[in-house]
């Protein structure tokens, strides 16, 4: 295997640091470039024993580059895709900005794998939650395509970075203390409390975090018709999102059905004996490759309904882990 040079834009942040520890324990024998904002240049991460020093982002960073894996903020994605193309590298892109383009590739390996090869030098990696509940439910599609989706997301504040956990802490802290717990990040407490509401509104009602399941289920299953309801909420747990997922598919899947097929799918494992449960929490699958899914049962309000509970650990599965998959197809 050749000596790959990898980039990684937003290195020092939750997913960028997460990618560069899944490249390092992946054996992927590469040169690493770990770039960042002028604020984290000059800082150091560790990569095989040894400090790699963080450099500032612009456009020349890419010059001889294999992959630039993306994990900042659409504006940054948006700003170094020009010079990231020129350069010949393949871009891989945690952030939201190309996933709706109709000529970027949007990839979940075990899914769609080999739409990653119809390529123009972007491929985006989809949202965390859409990648946890497809995981659970593509198995589910193959055995009878999935009309419609009811998902209700629990998403773990960490999935707004080291300022959600942050505000978490501090919170709590504050609470237990009796003090009044002041929110930054989040928009009403997060300490003791749940938020429903994710992303910004539109005109429909639904937030575009909600939204991003339909859209981006839509292109990864290749189901331009498949109908999602869906509502985020934001809980106190630190990493790890749970979802619950209410599947219609054109004919009746029984529990046994769905839960064969799931476990023969990979990357998934339908939860039979977590300390004694039939079902997953945050906390069993943080810092697990599998998305676990337990509580598979009949829809008692439709016939050819479904109903099951999967759980994923949003930083690695529905983010690092995802992207490093995709470039592991090119090598």
């Amino acid at each position: 295997m050749k000596n790959y040079r990898i980039a990684v834009l937003g290195s020092t942040g939750v997913v960028g640091r997460e990618m560069i520890r899944l490249i390092e324990a992946g054996g992927i024998p590469a040169e690493l470039v770990p770039l960042g904002s002028a604020r984290s240049a000059g800082s150091t991460i560790e990569f095989h024993g040894e400090p790699v020093t963080v450099r500032e982002a612009t456009g020349n960073s890419f010059i001889g580059a294999d992959f630039v894996l993306g994990a900042a903020k659409n504006a940054v994605a948006r700003l170094f895709a020009p010079a990231i193309a020129e350069s010949g590298a393949v871009f891989i892109d945690n952030s939201s900005a190309f996933r709706l383009m109709d000529d970027v590739p949007l990839v979940v390996p075990e899914i769609n794998g080999a739409d990653a090869f119809s390529h123009h030098g972007i491929i985006a990696n989809p949202n965390c939650s859409t990648i946890i509940a497809l995981m659970a439910a593509a198995p589910l599609n193959r055995l009878s395509r999935i009309e419609t989706m009811t998902a209700c997301t629990y998403q773990a504040v960490s999935g707004a970075g080291q300022e959600g956990l942050t505000e978490l802490m501090r919170q709590t802290a504050d609470v237990a203390a009796g003090r009044s717990a002041e929110s930054h990040v989040f928009p009403a407490q997060i300490a003791c409390n749940v938020i429903p509401f994710i992303g910004a509104e539109q005109p429909n009602g639904y937030t575009d975090e909600e939204m991003k399941m339909q859209n981006e289920g839509r292109r990864i299953l290749h189901s331009p018709e498949l109908r999602v309801n869906c509502t985020c909420v934001r809980v106190p747990v630190l990493r790890s999102h749970s979802i619950a997922l209410t599947l219609r598919t054109e004919r009746k899947i029984t529990p046994q059905e769905a839960a064969d097929a799931i476990d023969a799918f990979p990357g998934c494992r339908v939860a039979r004996d977590i300390s004694g449960r039939s079902y997953p929490t945050p906390v069993d699958v943080s810092g697990q490759d599998t998305v676990w899914v337990g509580r598979i049962r009949e829809d008692l309000t439709d016939e050819r309904g479904l109903t099951l509970w999967c759980c994923g650990d949003q930083i690695l599965r529905g983010a690092a882990l995802n992207a490093v998959k995709i470039m592991r197809l090119f090598m």
